[in-house]
């Protein structure tokens, strides 16, 4: 590590969501000299857009539909998790067809995957239901009538337990042609170009040691080396920032 950068003295308050899909980026940065100026607060993602928005975390990898609401926000990263096709972990999950569903409970954590689900459910599926806000045990409420927007872990786990699931990246995708983005490191104040360097250095190191990720993280629900290396796209290149500003827009 160069003596220039050794001596910021500052640990950055830097803010991601504890979800499976973060883990190459995190294991990057973990294993990288960078961890030494960084204090790590995970958090689910509607609770990091609200940690930036007070200024009490520095960085986040923040839900991008939080954007818009950030003072001074800035992608300050290459990385982050988006998806060009099937994502697999961020879905609406119902027993009944899509024609059927009449009400959908809405994850509460994560405001852009709840976005997402209004504007397909609206103007790709043509749909008009009542939204619910889902309560901490709403899952078993997806009966009859009802879906619900699950993501993360969680929805990995029940890709086997329902009739009907539409994947919202898929959707998407048809939809508008374009990739998907979920979540990119935002900041919500100038920091150190020194940092933020070895820091995008890091998130690559992380797409490297997968295998490793994978072997240090029992998941019996689905396979991770094909959630990590198919299912969520990590370089934010420019079909990806296509697809996030086109979202932006729709907000």
């Amino acid at each position: 590590m160069p003596a220039k950068y050794s001596l910021l003295n500052y640990k950055y308050k830097i803010g991601a969501v504890s979800y499976l899909n973060t883990k190459p980026l995190l294991y990057g940065i973990k294993q990288s000299p960078i961890f030494q100026n960084i204090e790590l607060i995970e958090a689910y993602p509607a609770l990091l857009a609200k940690h930036l928005q007070e200024g009490t975390i520095d960085m986040a990898l923040l839900p991008v539909a939080a954007i818009q609401s950030i003072n001074q926000a800035s992608i300050v990263s290459d990385y982050g998790i988006a998806a060009d096709g099937a994502v697999a972990s961020v879905c609406i999950f119902s027993q009944v067809p899509m024609e059927k569903i009449e009400r959908v409970y809405l994850d509460y954590q994560s405001r852009t995957s709840v976005r997402l689900a209004e504007i397909l459910l609206r103007q790709y599926w043509k749909k008009e239901v009542v939204y619910i806000p889902a309560t901490e045990n709403y899952i078993d409420y997806i009966v009859g009538a009802n879906a619900g927007v699950i993501i993360g872990d969680r929805a990995l786990k029940q890709l086997s337990n329902f009739n009907y699931v539409y994947d919202l990246a898929t959707a998407w995708k048809d939809y508008t042609g374009l990739p998907f983005v979920f979540a990119a490191w935002v900041s919500n104040k100038p920091l150190d170009v020194s940092f933020l360097d070895y820091f995008n250095k890091a998130n690559a190191q992380g797409l490297k040691m997968i295998d490793q990720v994978v072997a240090d993280t029992p998941f019996p629900y689905y396979d991770l080396k094909e959630y990590y290396t198919e299912n969520i796209h990590y370089l934010l290149d420019e079909s990806k920032k296509e697809g996030l500003h086109h979202f932006l827009k729709l907000l």
